[in-house]
């Protein structure tokens, strides 16, 4: 059939798309307030921990992203199950089989990265640093932070499950959890209240990893008793290799390729890390402002990679541009509006983040170019996981590699030799996300994807 003459479903109109979507900004948005609350509280203790922060933070989700991008790819499989049993009407048990195996993978990946990272990370930071302070600080929040590693990679899985079967509602509520625990243990712990010692980035460490394990908890409760039991999630189901082996096929891609994706971030802070810790700090500010439309788009992207995967379960693969284009839609029109508004009220938004009179000044130049950059670039993110939803993430790596190169010599030549200003600094931002974008459409679009089964 073609795509001109196909209809779309009405569990794929723009209404149905929103309902799947607004649960997963909702909680992404949530989650993000975890990294700003951090960068909030930190910029009003000093420079030093504002900067180190930015790399230990940055250095942390590369560890995350493990568990996470498999999250991702088990997210992929989950709804392309889904999809075949819609289709059928049976077959749902499938997706418990699933989510068990990835239990059991993550919580060995988690053990074993928190090892490795106790034990590696410091010599490992203290190659890239150059600042004494910095290192030091880094290093303190990486060790506070690791045992949350655990924590994060299950509720990645959780996430999953929920996003793949299209059953988005208690993301919200997970969300609020986090971040309203969060908010209070930051205060608690960084400024020293209610008793407790003032621990300063220890404590925006420590607050985070706390979170997490309550986040998680929530989960746990939440789908012993609300789950639909035709998934068979309140079965275990011990570890089977030949099944675990068959969803790494898909899965193991996506872990190396959001890894590499968030090493843009790590490679950028190191450059602006040997400019000075002013420009670090504000680095810093813009990074976490970033990050609000960021979201919007990582929803959106979720959503596209889910429906693309169910849709193509279902049989109807001419359906997978009509489904993208919808989903680019909406995304514009929630993203559009924001940005605007950071780019017209940029002391303002900045204000939010830190209180010292020469960050603010310095950072609204970086900040309009970011705003510029992010709504040239819209649809990358929304395009690269469409391109997994069709279930060769392979392909979806050698995208990133093509685009990293290309942004490690464009960082190498504007900050490394020209010095520029962080202004100048952060379109290579807008540089990445252009190659992904450009890639990632045309791959879409010649339709080279037909017949991938996962």
């Amino acid at each position: 059939m073609k795509e001109s003459a196909y209809r779309l479903p009405q569990r794929y109109s723009f209404k149905s798309i929103w309902r799947i979507t607004l649960p997963i900004l909702v909680a992404l948005v949530m989650e993000e307030l975890l990294g700003m609350t951090d960068t909030a509280f930190l910029g009003r203790v000093g420079e030093i921990e504002l900067g180190a922060s930015a790399i230990a933070g940055v250095y942390f989700t590369i560890l995350y992203m493990l568990g996470f991008g498999f999250s991702i790819g088990v997210q992929i499989i989950i709804g392309r199950r889904n999809g075949e049993a819609c289709e059928s009407g049976t077959g749902f048990g499938a997706i418990g089989r699933v989510f068990w195996q990835g239990v059991w993978f993550l919580a060995a990946l988690a053990l074993l990265t928190m090892a490795l990272s106790y034990v590696l990370s410091p010599p490992l930071l203290r190659g890239l640093l150059r600042s004494e302070n910095i290192y030091h600080a880094a290093v303190v929040y990486v060790n506070w932070r690791i045992p949350g590693l655990l924590f994060a990679f299950m509720t990645a899985l959780f996430r999953a499950f929920y996003v793949g079967t299209r059953e988005t509602g208690s993301l919200t509520w997970n969300s609020v959890v986090l971040v309203g625990s969060n908010i209070f243990l930051d205060w608690v712990l960084i400024f020293g209240h209610f008793g407790a010692p003032a621990m300063g980035i220890k404590g925006a460490a420590l607050a985070s990893t706390l979170s997490e394990g309550i986040s998680f908890l929530f989960f746990v409760v939440w789908a012993f008793f609300t789950s639909d039991r035709k998934y068979g999630l309140q079965k275990m189901v011990g570890p089977v290799w030949k099944e675990l082996r068959q969803m790494l096929s898909t899965a193991s891609w996506v872990m190396a390729e959001y890894v590499l994706n968030i090493s843009v971030w790590l490679l950028f802070f190191l450059f602006i890390e040997h400019l000075g810790e002013e420009e670090l700090a504000i680095a810093n500010i813009v990074r976490s402002i970033s990050e609000v439309p960021f979201v919007f788009s990582a929803a959106f992207a979720s959503t596209a990679a889910t429906l693309v995967s169910n849709i193509i379960g279902e049989g109807h693969p001419e359906g997978v541009n009509p489904v993208i284009r919808r989903v680019l839609l909406l995304c514009a029109v929630t993203m559009v509006p924001l940005v605007a508004v950071f780019a017209l009220f940029p002391h303002q938004i900045i204000g939010l983040f830190t209180d010292i009179p020469s960050l603010i000044e310095g950072s609204v130049p970086t900040l309009w170019v970011m705003c510029a950059a992010t709504v040239l670039t819209l649809p990358w993110n929304l395009y690269l996981q469409s391109v997994a939803g069709t279930g060769n993430t392979r392909i979806c790596l050698r995208f990133d590699a093509v685009a990293l190169a290309i942004y490690a010599v464009y960082c190498t030549v504007i900050i490394g030799i020209m010095k520029s200003s962080i202004a100048v600094c952060w379109t290579a931002d807008g540089v990445y996300a252009l190659c992904i974008w450009i890639q990632c459409a045309l791959y879409i679009h010649r339709k080279k994807w037909g017949g991938k089964t996962i």
